[in-house]
């Protein structure tokens, strides 16, 4: 079997450290030319090391002499140009918009990309789907949701598919009151329940603003209308997601709440690979339960409709909001509910922009941002965070 040559965007987060722990249980398949990170430079130096890449980035410029130091013989390389290094698989798992352009540049090399980063099909999605036709490049879904839907979505019969049923764990605050979401604070909302993530998914979860993108990401990446995209919570996270056909038939994909399973799927597409991750075992599961989401609680499930109607401003808006406040909230800025508050403030003052170009999508970021750092500003601290 050929080796595969691979490159890693987002290296030293959570999604980048399963996808290599899964390269090292498969390194004869596997051959990784690049590394990037953000800021983390000591857990970069610890990878080259192990990984040998032929380029790393670091975001952080202030970094790079420290990475020089342990590895002279490595070269250095802007994020953007680490995108474009002909490789037969990519990683885009840079967290948030920032990984836009990155995951735009590897589309266009027309190789595999998994992507991990729902912000960038949220903020660009047909310039994205349009780049993916254009450069004949195969787009693969990691979150475990979109991998779920990916696996049992039948293509061939597409005009049978009645709806797309997104499950949902429910977070952390899936059965708080609300005046106890309220005045919920970082620590509590980091908790979730299921899965360990980063700090940012970690807040969408417990706000289920990450449904609300994943519902955005599915529309464009499966081409499906709003009113056939639902979420169902599932609080024992063993069925991902399912697709219902006009038959009647429900097909779902389960699994453990181990985030290799679906980026083995990717690795190792279109055959499959052992994974090193958990399994899940039947004779421990005692029950399956389904609720329906309580949409005036979490906020972000009622307006992602709208958003969806409104077009592709509308999305940029919902999710830059989002990151600002979620940024604020970990901050202490802000209550958990002023995110929902900082979202709709913005969606409220959009100004009906077309979003023709990449350019586009970025100007209208860096303005959505700096409304909700503006509407942030605002706020009575004192009666916003308990």
């Amino acid at each position: 079997m050929a080796v595969k040559s691979v490159s890693i965007l987002g290296a030293t987060g959570s999604i980048g450290d399963s996808t290599l722990d899964l390269i090292r249980h498969h390194s004869n398949r596997y051959d990784v030319r690049v590394l990037t990170a953000g800021s983390n430079v000591d857990r970069l130096i610890q990878l080259a090391a192990e990984f040998k890449p032929q380029y790393v980035a670091i975001a952080d410029e202030r970094k790079h002499a420290t990475f020089k130091s342990a590895h002279p013989t490595i070269e250095i390389i802007s994020v953007d140009e680490a995108a474009s290094v002909d490789v037969d698989w990519t990683m885009a798992a840079i967290v948030g918009t920032a990984g836009l352009k990155p995951t735009m540049n590897a589309i266009k090399r027309g190789k595999t990309v998994a992507f991990a980063s729902k912000e960038c099909l949220v903020a660009a999605g047909d310039l994205m789907m349009q780049a993916v036709s254009d450069s004949g490049a195969t787009l693969l879904p990691v979150d475990s949701e979109h991998n779920a839907i990916f696996q049992v979505f039948d293509n061939a019969q597409r005009d049978q598919i009645e709806r797309l049923i997104i499950t949902c764990s429910g977070g952390p605050f899936r059965n708080w009151t609300q005046n106890e979401i309220n005045k919920a604070t970082p620590e509590q909302a980091l908790k979730h329940p299921t899965w360990t993530m980063g700090a940012k998914i970690s807040i969408d979860s417990a706000s289920l603003m990450n449904k609300a993108l994943e519902v955005l990401e599915a529309h464009y990446l499966f081409k499906m209308p709003s009113n056939k995209i639902d979420v169902v919570v599932h609080p024992q996270s063993l069925i991902h997601s399912m697709v219902e056909y006009a038959d009647g038939s429900i097909l779902s994909q389960m699994g453990p709440s181990d985030m290799r399973t679906p980026i083995a799927n990717c690795l190792g597409w279109p055959n499959r690979i052992q994974t090193s991750g958990d399994r899940l075992d039947f004779t421990t599961v005692s029950k399956m339960t389904f609720e329906q989401p309580d949409i005036n609680r979490f906020q972000s499930l009622a307006m992602v409709h709208d958003v969806m109607a409104a077009g592709q401003e509308a999305s940029i808006i919902f999710n830059a909001a989002n990151e600002v406040a979620v940024a604020a909230f970990l901050n202490k800025e802000i209550g958990f509910t002023d995110i929902y508050a900082t979202i709709l403030h913005g969606l409220d003052n959009a100004s009906g922009a077309n979003i023709l170009t990449l350019d586009d999508v970025v100007e209208c970021d860096e303005n959505a941002r700096i409304n909700a750092q503006q509407f942030i500003s605002t706020m009575d601290r004192k009666t916003h965070y308990a």
